[in-house]
């Protein structure tokens, strides 16, 4: 059974933060609906983790170092993999992630995919755009997604970020 710990948090209000066998399995954010059983306890792990993710909103963190347990299709996993790789501070587009991963025209799939990330921020998909520069869509919304770029010092998309 997982593991989860409840944190309040300025921007979420809450966060809470999962483990399973040693690894962080979740980020619930907010309002997110956690719909299975959990032994409600912190952990070291899960303390580092939500300790990471302190350092990570004061600037003095680019990537996370805790083990990560993904569930989900094999295509989710691949999608989740190729958003682990864009480095902070830039972005990819949905597109270029379908390329990456050689589903050429599955970048609707991909934008499915990253709507389902279990572990937004540690796994960034804040960092994905459309290929027109335009934002695209966030599980925790537009001003979550402009806040993350911003704070990352992410020059594109300008016109989107700055509205």
């Amino acid at each position: 059974m997982k593991i989860l710990f409840y944190y309040d948090h300025p921007l979420f209000d809450k966060i809470a933060i999962a483990e399973l066998d040693g690894k962080i399995t979740n980020l619930f954010i907010g309002k997110d609906v956690i719909k299975e059983p959990f032994i409600y306890m912190e952990t070291d792990l899960i303390k580092k983790a939500h300790d990471e993710l302190v350092e990570y909103f004061n600037k003095e963190r680019t990537e996370f170092d805790i083990p990560f347990y993904l569930e989900g299709t094999p295509f989710q996993k691949q999608v989740w993999s190729s958003l682990q790789k864009i480095p902070y501070g830039e972005v990819s587009t949905y597109k270029d992630i379908a390329i990456k991963i050689g589903h050429e025209q599955a970048y609707q799939a991909v934008g499915t995919a990253i709507s389902k990330n279990p572990l937004p921020i540690f796994i960034p998909c804040h960092r994905v755009i459309n290929s027109d520069d335009k934002l695209g869509g966030y599980r925790l919304g537009l001003d979550i997604k402009k806040y993350l770029l911003i704070l990352e010092k992410i020059e594109k998309p300008t016109e989107e970020i700055n509205k």
